[in-house]
Order: C-alpha cells, then sequence, then structure tokens
C-alpha cells in the first residue's frame, strides 16, 4: 500500500515542479529558478516534516505521501545536473557557479537553521 502513497505524493510534487518550470524563466534565458525554487522549496519542506516530527513514529501513509513521494517528485537533482551542464557549456561559468553554491548552501542550510529552530 505504501507505493500508492508514494505514487500520488510523487505525482503531486512532479506536477508542482512542471508547473514551476512553466512560469519561470528557462535555462536559456540565465539562471535555472524553476529547478532552484523546487529544490530549496522541497529541502525546506523535508527538514520542516523531519524536524516537525522528529522523535515521534510516523505512519508509512505520511512517509511515502510527503516524504518519499511529494518531496521526491518535487526536487529534481537531474535536472539541477543537467542545467549546470548547459550552463558550463556555455561559457556561463558565473551563473554557473552562482547555482551550484546557491541551491547547496541553501539546501543544507535550511537543514541545519531549522535543525537548530526545532530542537
Amino acid at each position: 500500500m505504501i507505493y500508492l502513497w508514494v505514487f500520488l505524493g510523487g505525482g503531486l510534487g512532479s506536477m508542482l515542479r512542471f508547473f514551476l518550470s512553466q512560469v519561470l524563466p528557462k535555462v536559456e534565458q540565465g539562471f535555472p529558478w524553476s529547478t532552484f525554487v523546487a529544490n530549496i522549496l522541497a529541502s525546506f519542506l523535508l527538514a520542516l516534516l523531519i524536524f516537525q516530527f522528529q522523535g515521534r513514529e510516523l505512519s508509512q501513509q505520511v512517509k511515502g505521501l510527503l516524504i518519499i513521494g511529494f518531496c521526491g517528485g518535487f526536487s529534481t537533482f537531474s535536472t539541477f545536473g543537467l542545467e549546470l551542464f548547459t550552463l558550463l557549456r556555455s561559457g556561463q561559468t558565473l551563473i554557473a557557479l552562482a547555482y551550484l553554491l546557491s541551491s547547496l548552501l541553501l539546501s543544507i542550510g535550511l537543514f541545519y537553521l531549522l535543525s537548530i529552530r526545532m530542537s
């Protein structure tokens, strides 16, 4: 039954990521905002869920729907890698570096800040 919850959450997360890709600027126009926003929001939500429910047992349905499914479907490491490669290949080294560092530092920083705030 957990597969159904992962499927539903993943579908919803992927749909939201696709929506962002339609309304935010594309990688050809500079900084890849849609993937950046999706990955940062997914990291924030994952950190929030993990630290909010720290020490409590989550049901398989909640884990499958929100943590594995939604956050996994909403975030996208493969597109992040492709966009980073595309920026580097097109000679946009400074944008690529800003994208790499801001994505990593913000994602990890959110976990750190929420761990402090919620402990």
